[in-house]
């Protein structure tokens, strides 16, 4: 069933409100919206058009919900408030995260250690979520000033256009097909590259681009995992949401396909060895190995860290009323 107008804008007022008010919140807010609707309806209105009307009238939900819990919404003052924390919100989920990613690729590439890696990161992550937060709220406090509190154009009116769409909790018909598919591939991928192979070779055939030594044992583990994957999506079909529990499970399953994947990498057991001298150059056959590797591994690394956040955020947002 499609979301209304007023399920999206409760949904987005409750999000930020403090976990026990916000089924009070939420019925107090429906309530309000109904009886204002209601009697606009009964003036001769169109019921679409009476929701859009008294939703645009009651104006941006997040400053909606800080009148109803008594949080003061100021930096300065209350105008460039939402907007100066919603820009530092992205720029924090944002920049540290490419910035991590800038500095360990670099220096993975030029041979530094893990131990090395960690100990630069860590700083410079320290530094790039001071001075963003720094330089952007410099940047409301100095409009903000310079302005007297006027409207610039940073603000705007607030429609019911600008409501977000409701986040998945990942219990849909369509994500549990598309896991199941995805990994059914990904099992018949890891099959067809070991009995039959990944690059055909007119002088030699076929080449598998996993290493021959992972099987039986590593493919094993590896389709078990799998398989525990397509089970842990049918659990989150059937409980019709991601809980805390299945959101670890889900975390677990992550680290034991990750965690032995880019240690294998690393150590030179997860590719077949014969398989860059085959499809690089001789000349920079290690040099392209080398960077392949590393960037292989911190996608690995990546979408399983990227993955296990989005279960723990889907079962916070199914706690939601």
């Amino acid at each position: 069933m499609n979301a209304t107008l007023t399920d999206r804008y409760i949904d987005a007022a409750t999000r930020t409100a403090p976990e026990p008010q916000r089924p009070d919140i939420a019925a107090e807010l429906r309530e309000r919206i109904a009886d204002q609707v209601d009697a606009r309806v009964d003036a001769g209105e169109a019921p679409d058009a009476a929701e859009r009307a008294v939703l645009n009238e009651l104006g941006d939900p997040d400053k909606l919900v800080a009148e109803y819990i008594d949080r003061p919404l100021q930096l300065i003052g209350p105008r460039y408030y939402l907007t100066w924390w919603r820009l530092l919100k992205l720029l924090w989920a944002i920049v540290p995260a490419c910035v991590v990613f800038g500095v360990a690729l670099g220096m993975a590439i030029d041979g530094e250690s893990f131990g090395a890696i960690v100990g630069a990161v860590v700083p410079i992550v320290i530094q790039v979520i001071v001075n963003v937060g720094f330089w952007t709220t410099l940047v409301f406090v100095i409009i903000e000033r310079s302005t007297n509190s006027a409207d610039i154009g940073l603000v705007g009116e607030w429609t019911v256009d600008r409501l977000p769409e409701p986040r998945e909790n990942g219990a849909k018909v369509s994500d549990l097909v598309a896991a199941l598919i995805f990994l059914g591939l990904a099992a018949g991928a890891v099959l067809w590259d070991h009995f039959v192979g990944f690059v055909y070779f007119s002088d030699t055939g076929w080449l598998p681009f996993l290493s021959p030594q992972l099987w039986p044992w590593g493919i094993g583990v590896l389709l078990a995992a799998i398989a525990a994957e397509a089970l842990l999506a049918i659990a989150v079909y059937a409980k019709g949401r991601y809980t805390w529990a299945l959101a670890a499970a889900n975390l677990a399953l992550n680290v034991v396909i990750a965690v032995p994947a880019v240690w294998l990498l690393s150590e030179g057991g997860l590719v077949n060895p014969e398989f860059w001298p085959r499809v690089t150059p001789s000349d920079s056959s290690a040099t392209v190995e080398s960077v392949l590797t590393i960037i292989f591994g911190f996608v690995i690394a990546g979408i399983a860290i990227w993955d296990s956040v989005d279960g723990f955020l889907k079962a916070r947002r199914s706690t939601r009323p």
